[in-house]
Parts: C-alpha cells; sequence; structure tokens
C-alpha cells in the first residue's frame, strides 16, 4: 500500500494576473496566484482526494514562501521540495483576456527549480508513491532538470510503478525544435500513459489524424495514448479499446491556462481508481472544462462533489 497515490516534480512560480484586459505592458495591477503545470496537477488530484505529492525546489525569498503556503493550503505533500538559498524563484506575467490564449511571460532563468539535479533526488521519497506523472517542462528548463527527470522516470519504470506523461511544449525553452521533438519523443516511449495535445501530437509525430499520433506511440510500447482535441474533446487508445469522448460545451472561456493539466486529473485519478477507460476521458473533459471557466491556472479544478454534479448535470452521469 502506497503512502503516496501520486508523486509529480517541477517549476513552480508565483503567477501574477493582470486585472485589466488588455497588453501587458498597459497593466497597472495584478492578482497573484500560483502557478506550474506539475502543482496544477498535484492540486487537481489532491481536491479530489487522492493523496498527491510534489518535488521541486525554490528560492529562500517570499515567492517561495508563498508557493510552499499554497501547496499546503491545498493539502499536497511538499516534504521533498528544498529551499535554495543562492537563486530565486521564478515569476509570470499573464494578461487578462475575455476569450482565447492570454499573453503570458516568463521570469524563470536560473531559478531555484532549474538549478535541481540528480543529487537532489529522494528515491525513498519516490518509493512511497503508487504513480508518476510527469511533463515535458522540467525536460526543457535546464540540463539540470532534465537529469533528474530521466533519474525518477527509470526509478519509477524499475520500481514497477505506472508513469504518465504529458508533453507541454514550451518551443521557446528549447534550442532547437529538433532537440525538444527527439528528447520528448524518447521520454514518451518509456511512458505508461501520454496525453498529447493534437498540435503538439503533429509536432512531435509529423501525423495530422490522431489514429496515426496514437499508433507512433502505441508502436513504441506506449500501453495507452489519449489526445487532447479542445472543445471537441479526445480521442483514446488503448491495447484493449479505442474512440472519442466528446467534449463539454462551455458557454464562456474565460482562460484557457491550465485546461490540459486539468485533464491530466481526470485521467490520472480515473485510471488509479480502475474506472472505464471512456469514463476517464469524460472526467478528463469535464475537469478542463471546468478549468477554462475561471481565470487561474488550477482556481476551477473542482473537489469531488463538485466533479460529480457537473457530470451528473453535463453529460447526464457518466
Amino acid at each position: 500500500m502506497s503512502s503516496i497515490d501520486v508523486i509529480t516534480f517541477g517549476e513552480a512560480m508565483a503567477l501574477f494576473i493582470a486585472d485589466k484586459e488588455g497588453a501587458l505592458s498597459e497593466a497597472n495591477s495584478f492578482s497573484k496566484a500560483l502557478s506550474g503545470a506539475e502543482t496544477n496537477v498535484a492540486i487537481g488530484l489532491a481536491r479530489l482526494g487522492l493523496k498527491a505529492a510534489w518535488a521541486s525546489m525554490v528560492g529562500k525569498d517570499s515567492f517561495g514562501d508563498f508557493v510552499f503556503a499554497q501547496m499546503k493550503k491545498e493539502k499536497v505533500d511538499v516534504r521533498c521540495v528544498g529551499i535554495n538559498p543562492d537563486y530565486p524563484t521564478g515569476f509570470q506575467l499573464k494578461s487578462k483576456v475575455s476569450s482565447g490564449d492570454p499573453q503570458v511571460e516568463y521570469f524563470r532563468k536560473n531559478s531555484a527549480a532549474s538549478m535541481m539535479n540528480t543529487d537532489d533526488f529522494n528515491p525513498y521519497y519516490f518509493q512511497e508513491a503508487a504513480h508518476l506523472h510527469m511533463t515535458g517542462i522540467p525536460l526543457a528548463i535546464s540540463k539540470h532538470t532534465r537529469g533528474y527527470a530521466e533519474q525518477a522516470l527509470k526509478f519509477m519504470k524499475t520500481s514497477g510503478k505506472t508513469v504518465s506523461f504529458d508533453p507541454n511544449l514550451r518551443p521557446s525553452l528549447w534550442k532547437t525544435m529538433e532537440e525538444m521533438i527527439e528528447i520528448t519523443n524518447r521520454i514518451a516511449a518509456q511512458a505508461d500513459y501520454v496525453f498529447p495535445g493534437i498540435q503538439e501530437g503533429e509536432l512531435l509525430t509529423g501525423y495530422k489524424n490522431p489514429e496515426d499520433i496514437a499508433e507512433f506511440y502505441m508502436n513504441q510500447g506506449v500501453k495507452l495514448v489519449v489526445i487532447k482535441l479542445g472543445e471537441e474533446g479526445a480521442y483514446y487508445r488503448s491495447e484493449k479499446e479505442e474512440g472519442r469522448a466528446d467534449g463539454i460545451k462551455v458557454e464562456r472561456v474565460v482562460d484557457t491556462v491550465g485546461a490540459g493539466d486539468g485533464f491530466a486529473v481526470g485521467m490520472i485519478s480515473g485510471l488509479l481508481e480502475g474506472i472505464a477507460l471512456r469514463d476517464a476521458v469524460m472526467r478528463g473533459n469535464a475537469i478542463g472544462a471546468l478549468a477554462v471557466q475561471s481565470k487561474g491556472d488550477s482556481e476551477g479544478y473542482p473537489t469531488r462533489k463538485e466533479l460529480e454534479d457537473y457530470l451528473q448535470q453535463s453529460v447526464k452521469g457518466v
């Protein structure tokens, strides 16, 4: 019996969201929140009642204190988050939009998290977890964090644990597109479950159709591929079944950031709980739909009851 259901790792940043719509250069006031793909997933899982843990490094500064406080508030296990006094906690700015994708600017170079390396990896802590969720962001931040990611993946696989991987591509963090594609695909091939967006899948495999993208990864030994299709839902394929799950209609999209991480929350929780694959995909669609209706990265993620109520209301009890 594992004391942690899901562990993840990566960089968290303080997030400043403009209070009024318009270009970032014109913004005068901001609201502070927490940002980070992996922290989003840990928070989402914890809200559903799972035991979630997050490993990372923060600076000895007010942003680092803020990260700790927010994660503890969400009941995420942060025993494996260290403090590096020589480097700062990163932050980012995000514009406010009424529809579509916001403008985002990152201030993360030489952050404390980017210095996290193989010496910081704690095998005893990771051994406590039943499942590892990874994204492609630590692969891109620095060679240090890439080494940490590769060690975590190897450890969990050799320990017989399951691993999910969301490419979460950040082209601006890579030296070349070729390097991004090669390394991301190499890591994806070692995961049990892979969750790319349709545009990410096309970029990584060269194929446009979800079926062909899934085939690409299945041929390398991945057990389940789920491709996010935005408002159209998702396509899924495992060794035993394949299909599509319709997206949930949203009246007003407030902010698209965090939707993909919310989808991962639904998928991972569903898979760990052993529900039907299509229902797990629908759960992912539902949390993604809730996420785009709020301005923060993880603010829209539901509790267990909120998720059940939303599913019953939106997809008639799936």
